[in-house]
C-alpha cells in the first residue's frame, strides 16, 4: 500500500482507471461497427435478420400465391378452351376414327343456335322452372339430411328405429322412384321436386352422421365438466365441429340433385331445361340438345359453386392451401 500525503491510497488504482479507459475506448468503437452493419441491413443484433432483408422476403412471400393463383386460373381456362378448339376440329373435320364426330354439330352451330334461344322468353322460363324445382328440392333435404343426420350420429334410440331403414332405401336410385312419385303425388310438379328431395337427402344425411359420430368425445366432455346444457352442447360443439362433413355432404347432393331432376324433367316434365333438351332429341335438333346440355352444365356449375363458397364463408377456420 502506498501513501499520498499521509493518506492511504488502494493499489490497482491505477490499473482501474487505466481499464475503465479502455472499457471507454472499446464502448465507443462497438456503437460504430454495430451502426455500420445496421447501415448495410446485414444484421440488427446477433441472429436477428435485418429490416431490409425481412421486407423483401414477405414481399416475395406475398407474391408466390398470387403468382399460383392466376396461373392456376390461366390453365382451366386454357384446358376449357383447348377442349373446344378440339370439338370445332373434330366435327367440322367430319373425323370418323371409331367415333362418329361426324354426326355432332359445329361449336359454331351450337353458339349459333345458343343465340337463338337466348333470344326467346321460352328458354328463361325453362331455366327458372328448373332452378325453382332444384332450390325447393335441395333446400329440402338439406334441413331434413342434417337433422336426421345429427339425430342419427347422436341418438342410439333414433339409429335403431330408423337407421336399417334409411339403409334400405338409400341404394335405390331416385330416378327408379319415378313411378312411385307419378302414382303419390297428384301433380308432376310435386313429384319431380320429391325426386329431387330424395337424391339429395342421403348424400347430406349421410355424411352429417358420420361426422356427428366422428367428433372426439373430449370436446363435449369438456364443455360439459363447465357446465354446459344439452342445448349448449349442440350449438357450441356438435354443429360447428360437424360443418365441414356438412359442407362436404351438400356438394355432393347438389351434384345428385341436377342429375336426377334432369331425368325426371325428361320423363314425366312439361317444362324445364331437362324436358326441352329431350323435346330437341324427338325432333332431331341436335343443336339444341347441345344448348340444353350446356345450359345445365353451367347451372349445376353456378349452384355448387355457391354452395362450396358457403361452406368457405362458414368454416373460414380450416386451414387451407392458398388458391384453392
Amino acid at each position: 500500500m502506498s501513501t499520498v500525503s499521509g493518506l492511504p491510497t488502494p493499489i490497482g488504482t491505477d490499473a482501474d482507471s487505466d481499464g475503465t479507459a479502455a472499457t471507454a475506448e472499446h464502448s465507443t468503437e462497438l456503437p460504430t461497427a454495430a451502426t455500420t452493419l445496421v447501415d448495410t441491413g446485414t444484421v440488427d443484433a446477433p441472429g436477428v435478420v435485418s429490416a431490409p432483408h425481412s421486407e423483401n422476403a414477405a414481399v416475395r412471400a406475398d407474391s408466390a400465391p398470387v403468382r399460383s393463383v392466376w396461373v392456376s386460373r390461366a390453365i382451366r381456362i386454357a384446358s376449357v378452351v383447348a377442349a373446344i378448339g378440339l370439338w370445332q376440329l373434330l366435327t367440322a373435320g367430319d373425323v370418323r376414327a371409331g367415333l362418329r364426330f361426324d354426326t355432332l354439330p359445329t361449336v359454331t352451330e351450337i353458339v349459333a343456335e345458343f343465340g337463338d334461344h337466348l333470344g326467346t322468353g321460352q328458354y328463361y322460363l325453362d331455366v327458372a322452372q328448373s332452378l325453382i324445382r332444384i332450390v325447393t328440392g335441395f333446400g329440402l333435404a338439406a334441413v331434413v339430411g342434417v337433422l336426421a343426420g345429427i339425430g342419427l350420429g347422436r341418438s342410439r334410440l333414433l339409429a335403431d328405429v330408423f337407421g336399417s331403414l334409411a339403409e334400405l332405401i338409400r341404394p335405390i336410385p331416385a330416378i327408379a322412384l319415378v313411378p312411385v312419385a307419378i302414382l303419390l303425388f297428384p301433380s308432376d310438379e310435386s313429384g319431380i321436386v320429391f325426386i329431387t328431395f330424395t337424391a339429395s337427402l342421403f348424400p347430406v344425411l349421410v355424411s352429417t352422421r358420420h361426422a356427428t359420430r366422428a367428433l372426439p368425445t373430449i370436446w363435449e366432455d369438456a364443455i360439459r365438466t363447465l357446465g354446459a346444457s344439452r342445448r349448449e352442447v349442440l350449438t357450441r360443439v356438435v354443429v360447428p365441429g360437424i360443418l365441414p362433413g356438412v359442407f362436404s355432404g351438400l356438394s355432393v347432393g347438389m351434384g345428385v340433385a341436377w342429375i336426377c331432376l334432369i331425368s325426371a324433367e325428361m320423363i314425366s316434365g312439361r317444362l324445364g331445361i331437362g324436358y326441352r333438351t329431350w323435346q330437341s332429341y324427338t325432333i332431331v335438333d341436335y343443336p339444341a340438345v347441345f344448348v340444353g346440355m350446356i345450359t345445365i352444365g353451367v347451372l349445376g356449375f353456378l349452384t355448387s359453386g355457391i354452395v362450396e363458397l358457403a361452406g368457405r364463408r362458414v368454416t373460414r377456420w380450416l386451414p387451407r392451401e392458398v388458391g384453392s
